[in-house]
């Protein structure tokens, strides 16, 4: 059980901490988030709004009682992410050495991984919502 806690706090940590840097490059307008965003049609609203989704993703994910809803949505924009590599944008960004794709791996893994510990918290909801 410690260990399952500890890999817990790690992985919400890390998928955090991962979208938090990325936080700058998508609002600062850097050429890289530009270029990606151009290529796969959704410059400049969706890497704008991507970005604020990303931030309200890394706070729930850092607050105990809403991990699993942060890693809800991370895990949502990191497929949205991942399928853009495979459809659009290649493994390879610029040439980045699949850097960005291993990035948004990393963060789905993570976020799975918090939903797997907190499958009880998911599963009451869905309860909640099937039963309507």
């Amino acid at each position: 059980m410690r260990i399952t806690n500890f890999l817990y706090w790690a992985a919400r940590v890390i998928a955090a901490v991962i979208l938090l840097q990325t936080l700058f490059f998508k609002f600062t307008g850097a050429e890289e988030s530009i270029y990606i965003f151009t290529a796969v049609g959704m410059e400049p609203w969706g890497r704008i709004g991507v970005g604020v989704l990303e931030a309200i993703a890394s706070v729930l994910l850092l607050l105990t009682p809403t991990a699993w809803l942060g890693a809800g949505l991370a895990l949502g924009l990191m497929a949205g992410a991942i399928g853009m590599h495979f459809t659009i944008l290649g493994i390879e960004v610029q040439g980045d050495g699949g850097y960005l794709f291993f990035l948004a791996l990393a963060v789905a893994l993570c976020a799975a991984f918090v939903l797997w510990v907190d499958q009880e918290k998911v599963q009451k909801l869905l309860g909640k919502i099937l039963k309507r």
